[in-house]
């Protein structure tokens, strides 16, 4: 435990951290007339982020098998997969191209590892996919898309 005099001095230190925090992010916030779309934004991107993080933290739970090998998989396939959940979510409402790209990066390199995975304990792969960087189209909309390549010739 701290002496009783250190930890009378940084109770003074941590207001002024926790003001200096404040202060930043007024000022931040002052840069940025539009806040209205961008905390709109934010909030969509935080509640997509906690949702991948619940599933993800859910996912992991997996009831032991007994079986060393196919319990490290269920537990570490979610773990990849909240990875590319939230690499995806950084391509629907990110603007720094670096971090777009590590996203990609994750994406790709994540699901060959959740597939190396099931593939050594004798589990089918999942059929690749792209990965969805836009919110979901409205059915008719996904419908007329799906339909557009029909009459395209080769």
């Amino acid at each position: 435990m701290l002496p009783r005099s250190f930890r009378s001095a940084l109770v003074p230190l941590g207001a002024s951290v926790l003001l200096a925090f404040a202060a930043a992010a007024y000022a931040q916030d002052a840069h940025h007339p539009d806040q209205t779309a961008q905390s709109t934004e934010e909030s969509a991107f935080l509640a997509e982020n906690d949702a991948a993080m619940t599933k993800m933290m859910n996912d992991m739970a997996a009831k032991p098998t007994g079986d060393i090998d196919r319990d490290f998989v269920a537990m570490m396939a979610p773990h990849h997969q909240g990875a590319i959940d939230m690499a995806v979510i950084e391509l629907r409402y990110g603007k720094n191209e670096q971090l777009r790209r590590i996203a990609q990066e994750i994406i790709v390199e994540q699901q060959q590892e959740i597939d190396a995975m099931k593939l050594a304990i004798g589990d089918p792969v999942t059929a690749s996919a792209p990965a969805p960087t836009q919110p979901s189209p409205a059915p008719a909309a996904a419908h007329d898309h799906m339909n557009m390549s029909h009459g395209m010739k080769n």
